[in-house]
């Protein structure tokens, strides 16, 4: 593909049409030009350069000068590239105020059981809900190798916004190591995560519950190319739903036996 080409498509992606984009692209190879010489170089109709031409100044996009006939000048590369971004910030803006103003529905679209099968999707999730809690985080990590950088911010945001956050992870190195990246937040070593039962060559990765009501657990897959291990989870938002439900009562569960088991030591 030529450079023109390669140009064209460009701004094509951008917004402009593919004549706009056409017109633009053979002005400024040419520099200045009649609208045959424009269409000669262009390859579009001569017809159809004059209302394209005028869509570009319209744009500001093209000088025009009033000679017999008619030349056409193309702004710099630079002033061009700034008012096309210019143009496009606009028309994101006035989507995103249009989309503002759309009254959201009563109840939780994504309620409901829902599957991730990449990793990154998994790490997405949790962060999306390590942003959005406001009161409680418990995070369980058997698997401490899926817990990526964005998943540090996440809970490090969580904590510095007031977020009561309680991690669990299989060892005192673990621990050291969570403990040091996200200060504040009460991480502790739980034996029993620290060997979990494989089936069918899978085992736990990360467990998440949010405010007691957005779960994301996930789980480890080993794949056939070498040193590769898939992610895979389920997550679901809501304080109703049955998954949501047990999971409360078991990690509820978990807290308060770690809370005898203090008492008794003391």
């Amino acid at each position: 593909m030529s450079d023109a080409e390669e140009a064209v498509k460009s701004l094509d992606k951008l917004g402009l049409t593919e004549y706009e984009a056409r017109c633009f692209v053979a002005l400024t190879r040419i520099s200045r030009g009649t609208a045959k010489e424009i269409s000669q170089v262009a390859d579009i109709p001569r017809s159809r350069v004059y209302d394209t031409i005028e869509r570009l100044e319209r744009k500001g996009l093209v000088h025009v000068q009033q000679t017999d006939p008619r030349e056409y000048k193309a702004v710099s590369v630079e002033t061009a590239c700034r008012r096309i971004r210019e143009d496009y910030d606009s028309r994101i803006n006035a989507a995103e105020n249009a989309l503002g103003q759309l009254e959201e529905p009563d109840t939780q679209d994504d309620e409901g059981m829902w599957a991730i099968s990449q990793k990154e999707h998994v790490s997405q999730r949790v962060s999306t809900f390590l942003d959005d809690a406001e009161e409680a985080i418990h995070y369980l990590v058997p698997a401490t190798e899926v817990v990526d950088q964005r998943i540090f911010d996440g809970l490090q945001s969580a904590v510095d916004r007031g977020v009561a956050v309680y991690i669990e992870v299989p060892t005192e190195d673990d621990q050291d190591e969570f403990t040091e990246a996200v200060s504040g937040a009460n991480v502790v070593v739980s034996s029993d995560i620290a060997t979990t039962s494989e089936v069918y060559s899978e085992w736990p990765g990360q467990l998440l519950m949010s405010d007691q009501q957005a779960v994301v657990a996930s789980g480890l897959k080993e794949s056939d190319l070498p040193d590769v291990i898939n992610e895979m989870a389920v997550w679901t938002y809501g304080r109703d739903h049955g998954f949501a439900v047990w999971m409360r009562e078991l990690l509820d569960n978990r807290l308060e036996r770690r809370d005898d088991d203090r008492s008794l030591e003391e």
